[in-house]
């Protein structure tokens, strides 16, 4: 049970006042509604609890028979659409209706909360417990990350500085090192400095820990076994000759794994109304999957009837790439929800400020919000529209969004899961429920994996974005060919791009119209399993902004925790 809700007049309090003013239940009464014992957790505190090795076997020996709902977006705004909001929000409402649920989220990365997002544990009255704990330092399991990624940067050099009987070229090693903040500083740097003991010196560059390959990897393995296959094979370099140099040649396999086995087993905790809730593992939604392990999903899949997740940024980037990548590691989603906002569809639509010319704007907009449903639809999915409804949103806009989906069949719900939590989303979840149970459709990805790896990003491009068509950079050509060459055109396709548009261009808004996709780079995250491309600046460490949230945080005297959101 949460704290007391507030009034329609009264204003939502802070997340982090809302967390702790909320009843807790013991971490193993949560654990006994998936019908897991005591003896299935290993307990960090009382609210907090990784599953031991033992009940993920057993469970991942049973055949999974829930239902997998996957919570995605229309094209986002700089304010965000709230899908983790609506995750946690719908998992509390199918827990109202009665249904066997859990959730399953990413854990926050310390870059996006010291910076300028802010935590990502949902908000207000649809958010995961205990906040502070999930926001910060959690299980360690991205601290585990950074030492396992970082144990290879060292690997690398030692193996130069010490002979470098693998040839590899300084100017091919292509694993850089990696930190769990935001500091703009690191992104190009140079190591080896100051004589021969400390070097040879060469070019380096940081990525914050979420972008390492290695959480890729360790949110796609399904068991040590697993994890030790993908991570021999991840490539670190090439050497004289061109050919690729990985973690195996390194002789490294064993150390990180070592590092990553408990950073493997999925977190359980709850949500602020004591739904069930796996929060596990972090990768950047642009060049990796970004969405929560594929090993808390199968667990989620066996233990409860309904398991809410979500994607990272709009359809067509999370979902795609669920569909196309995660969805092959056997988790594919039997209804997917689009959550959209009067926000995002003015500003897919015209900029205004008179109310009628408002409300002309949202109108406009809808194309996109269709767009994503559509190509949803053409991949075998049933949708379920969800209107997250912000305070400063009009009845009048609400009940046009809904007149819309309904002239179109679409089935949709407003939701106000932010302020209401589970009360606010309960038609969203009657909604979907209906959805998952009469789905009969066979999903069908956007691409075969037989085919080429330039005729997958093709496929995405004109299906899934829209274009008419792909260019590629000269350097592209050569990357593919390079691709070719090691044998990984059989892989998958992880496409970067924008998130503020369905182009590659982030000033063009609603459903651009004749365009042609830009590729310019293309690498293999051969350990986790697919092909990048790169369709524009990639950034992979972010900076701190001039007034970043870290300035906002500070601790009391007895321990507890302010400015955290």
């Amino acid at each position: 049970m949460a704290s007391q809700k507030p009034t329609q007049q009264e204003t939502v309090l802070p997340d982090i006042e809302i967390a702790r003013t909320a009843d807790r239940r013991p971490i193993e009464d949560v654990a006994a509604d998936l019908g897991l014992s005591p003896t299935d957790l290993e307990q960090r505190g009382s609210e907090i609890a990784k599953l031991q090795w033992d009940a993920i076997d057993r469970e991942l020996d049973r055949e999974a028979d829930g239902n997998l709902v996957l919570v995605t977006a229309m094209t986002p705004t700089r304010r965000g659409a709230g899908k983790t909001v609506t995750t946690v929000g719908l998992g509390q409402s199918l827990g109202q209706l009665g249904e066997s649920n859990a959730i399953a989220i990413r854990e926050p990365s310390l870059g996006p909360v010291f910076g300028i997002k802010g935590g990502a544990a949902g908000g207000g009255y649809s958010q995961v417990l205990p906040m502070e704990d999930i926001n910060l330092h959690f299980t360690g399991d991205i601290h585990a990350v950074t030492s396992a990624h970082n144990l290879i940067s060292a690997m690398v050099d030692a193996h130069r500085h010490h002979g470098n009987d693998l040839d590899i070229d300084p100017d091919r090693v292509v694993w850089g090192r990696a930190l769990d903040v935001n500091d703009r500083a690191l992104r190009d740097v140079v190591v080896g400095l100051g004589g021969t003991a400390n070097g040879p010196p060469r070019e380096e560059t940081f990525s914050i820990t979420a972008a390492s390959e290695l959480m890729a990897v360790l949110c796609l393995a399904t068991d040590i076994a697993d994890l030790r296959e993908r991570l021999s094979r991840m490539i670190v370099a090439y050497d004289d000759d061109g050919d690729a140099v990985a973690v195996s040649d390194l002789d490294a396999v064993g150390a990180v794994t070592a590092l990553l086995k408990d950073a493997l087993r999925p977190n359980l905790v709850q949500t602020i109304e004591g739904t069930p809730a796996f929060v596990h593992g972090g990768p950047f939604a642009n060049i990796a999957t970004g969405t929560n392990s594929v090993l808390a999903d199968h667990l989620g899949l066996r233990l409860a009837d309904y398991l809410v997740t979500e994607a990272g940024f709009g359809a067509d980037l999370g979902a795609e790439k669920f569909v196309d990548i995660v969805s092959r590691e056997g988790v594919q989603p039997d209804a997917v929800v689009v959550v959209a906002t009067v926000d995002g569809l003015k500003k897919h639509g015209a900029p205004s400020t008179d109310d009628e010319d408002s409300l002309a704007a949202l109108k406009a907009g809808f194309s996109n919000l269709d767009h994503h449903v559509d190509t949803l639809r053409s991949m075998g999915l049933p949708v379920v529209v969800a209107v997250n409804r912000f305070p400063d949103d009009t009845d009048r806009e609400m009940d046009a969004v809904l007149d819309h989906c309904d002239s179109r069949e679409i089935p949709a719900a407003v939701s106000t899961v932010y302020r209401d939590g589970g009360d606010g989303g309960i038609e969203l979840a009657r909604l979907v429920r209906t959805a998952a149970e009469e789905n009969d459709a066979t999903l069908d990805p956007v691409y075969d994996p037989s085919d080429s790896i330039e005729a997958k990003i093709r496929a995405v491009a004109t299906r899934v974005y829209g274009a008419d068509g792909v260019e590629f950079t000269s350097q592209a050509r050569s990357d593919l060919a390079n691709v070719e060459s090691q044998g990984l055109d059989d892989l998958p396709v992880c496409i970067s791009k924008t998130p503020a548009s369905l182009s590659d261009d982030p000033e063009r808004a609603g459903v651009p119209r004749d365009w042609t996709l830009t590729v310019r780079e293309l690498y293999p995250s051969a350990g986790a399993g697919f092909v990048v491309a790169l369709t524009g600046d990639v950034l992979t460490m972010p900076g701190l902004p001039a007034d970043p949230s870290a300035t906002d945080i500070d601790v009391d005297d007895d321990g507890t925790v302010h400015g955290l959101f």
